[in-house]
């Protein structure tokens, strides 16, 4: 009779360790599946619950908080992870249009090159105000560093920026402005406008120009046309006019109004296009004005 007990207990218990086996695969598989594989699971469990509930068999109440717990883990690990993933991908879009479109935006850039020591050409610097206050970017450089600044239009130019480039520059910074217009020729990028005011030289203005407007105060100095080149050249001789000197001619309130003026009409395309504006030169002929209001040209 004893015998006959155990060995129903050993029936009793075999059953009920594969009973348990088969809940520990049933939690495994709810733990480790999707988001809809975790729905389909979570309702397969609540139909399991109800069958085994009104069985004489009951499914351990340990067990059932296992399921519980897995389920409650997976959901409140799982959405948060998935709502991130659809905000990121709902922002991720327009980052990457808006990175591609500051890429591709083709933007006029002034850059003003000083003289000897940085100061004696703060008008520059004078300018570069003035021009930034209509919304044109522009930046102001020492003459000694031409070659860094051409090293920095040729990088946007490679990049993809268009944008027109105008270069002006006062005492030996106008000798660099030329300069530079030149190596930039070299690696063919085009220049919309160079205005040197009063250099130490006379240069060639190269083929890649489309307009130079040369404010000088002496005749040694005037630009003139290079081999190629069939763009719009100016000099504007100063010479003479009360108060105007080579320290002083570049902050000149007139002047300047005449050099705003002609970066705006090459900054908008109006004039200056490279390429695209080839009037007949007219170096040979420089403007010689008494009083400033004739300086317009």
């Amino acid at each position: 009779m004893k015998r006959r007990s155990n060995a129903r207990e050993v029936v009793q218990l075999r059953e009920e360790l594969r009973e348990a086996r088969e809940h520990q695969t049933a939690a495994s598989n709810v733990l480790h599946g999707t988001h809809t594989e975790l729905y389909e699971g979570e309702s397969d469990m609540h139909a399991y619950l109800a069958c085994h509930s009104s069985s004489s068999h009951r499914l351990p109440r340990t067990l059932q908080m296992v399921f519980v717990i897995a389920l409650l883990s997976c959901l409140i690990v799982s959405g948060p992870n998935a709502a991130v993933s659809i905000a990121g991908a709902a922002t991720a879009a327009p980052r990457a249009a808006a990175k591609d479109a500051r890429k591709t935006v083709s933007l006029p850039h002034v850059y003003l090159m000083r003289g000897l020591m940085n100061v004696f050409s703060l008008g520059m610097d004078q300018l570069a105000v003035i021009i930034a206050r209509h919304g044109i970017e522009a930046s102001v450089h020492n003459h000694a560093e031409a070659d860094a600044v051409v090293s920095e239009i040729a990088a946007r130019y490679s990049a993809g920026d268009r944008g027109p480039i105008i270069l002006i520059g006062h005492s030996l910074g106008a000798d660099a402005v030329m300069i530079m217009a030149q190596s930039l020729d070299r690696v063919g990028i085009p220049v919309a406008l160079v205005v040197p005011f009063d250099g130490t030289d006379s240069y060639a203005a190269p083929k890649n120009v489309a307009c130079v407007l040369n404010i000088t105060q002496r005749t040694f100095n005037y630009m003139r046309s290079g081999a190629g080149f069939h763009g719009e050249l100016t000099n504007v001789n100063v010479s003479g006019e009360p108060g105007i000197d080579h320290f002083t001619i570049d902050k000149s309130p007139q002047l300047q109004g005449l050099v705003l003026k002609s970066v705006l009409q090459a900054a908008s395309a109006q004039s200056c296009r490279p390429g695209v504006d080839a009037p007949v030169p007219h170096a040979a002929a420089p403007l010689r004005r008494r009083g400033f209001e004739g300086l317009a040209y």
